[in-house]
């Protein structure tokens, strides 16, 4: 099967909440109210939650805490809010895949890193809505999840990834397509924008030609957390070419500092996003 066959098969059992589905419809209308969007995030319990841990988590700095949902559309914004809900949505929609397969904890570890890096790269260049960036790189290999599910022992070769080898290698090598190519095909029939899973379709430099600053951040970030998260394999500068941080104009002191600085904001993130965070729902 191709990376579209997958999806297919995942959109008939992976389900968006349902709340998700309704915040999404009415920023699509463009006539919704803010009240009417804290309204239907106020419904969910999970949701509310959610929005409020990542208002007052590291990934903002607000001096007060926040403590409505009403409030974190205000000081975030509509649309920052709609990213995040999103990505939590597709998240808590992999909450019953089975440990057995991968290491989960270390799964969503190499989400969180790769999406504070983009969202910070994003802030640091003055692109508009660097939350949306957060979320192409927190879900950008959601299709692992995907083939755990349908093709576990193809999981299990692709995850076999060490110093000579990398996990994109492995993933060409035994499914013949990457995982964030299948992540894109299934945010696409999930109806997410096309402005988060086309960059994540893109993430691969060795495959695609980055068309926008969106999709170099995301080829950047992709690669410094593989190896953040895989320190036993990799160095943090291994694959790195100067290119894919000389064209955003930045240079290794740059890079550096997004490693120190995203890495202190690690944790918080994870208690987020990762599997335990949807335990107790």
């Amino acid at each position: 099967m191709n990376a579209k066959d997958y999806a297919v098969n995942a959109d008939d059992v992976f389900v968006l909440p349902e709340a998700v589905i309704k915040i999404k419809q009415l920023i699509d209308d463009q006539k919704a109210s803010m009240d009417e969007i804290a309204d239907v995030i106020n419904y969910d319990p999970a949701i509310t939650s959610q929005v409020l841990k990542i208002a007052n988590s590291a990934l903002y700095k607000f001096p007060a805490t926040i403590s409505t949902v009403s409030k974190a559309i205000q000081v975030i914004g509509t649309k920052s809010v709609y990213d995040l809900v999103l990505a939590y949505g597709v998240s808590s929609a992999f909450q019953s895949i089975s440990s057995e397969v991968i290491d989960l904890e270390r799964f969503w570890e190499r989400g969180v890193s790769c999406g504070l890096l983009a969202k910070y790269f994003a802030e640091e260049l003055g692109v508009k809505e660097p939350e949306r960036l957060f979320v192409c790189g927190l879900l950008h290999n959601i299709g692992e999840l995907v083939m755990v599910k349908f093709n576990p022992e193809a999981a299990q070769l692709c995850a076999k990834f060490d110093v000579n080898t990398t996990p994109l290698d492995l993933e060409l090598t035994h499914l013949g397509f990457s995982y964030a190519e299948l992540t894109g095909e299934l945010l696409k029939l999930w109806g997410l924008p096309l402005a988060i899973y086309q960059p994540i379709k893109r993430i691969h430099p060795s495959l695609a030609t980055a068309l926008t600053k969106e999709d170099q951040i995301l080829q950047l970030s992709y690669l410094l957390s593989v190896n953040n998260i895989y320190k036993e394999h990799y160095t943090s500068h291994s694959r790195l070419t100067p290119y894919l941080y000389e064209n955003l104009g930045l240079d290794l002191p740059h890079v550096n500092d997004a490693l120190d600085l995203t890495n202190l904001q690690f944790m918080s993130a994870m208690a987020v996003f990762s599997p335990s965070s949807f335990a107790m729902f």
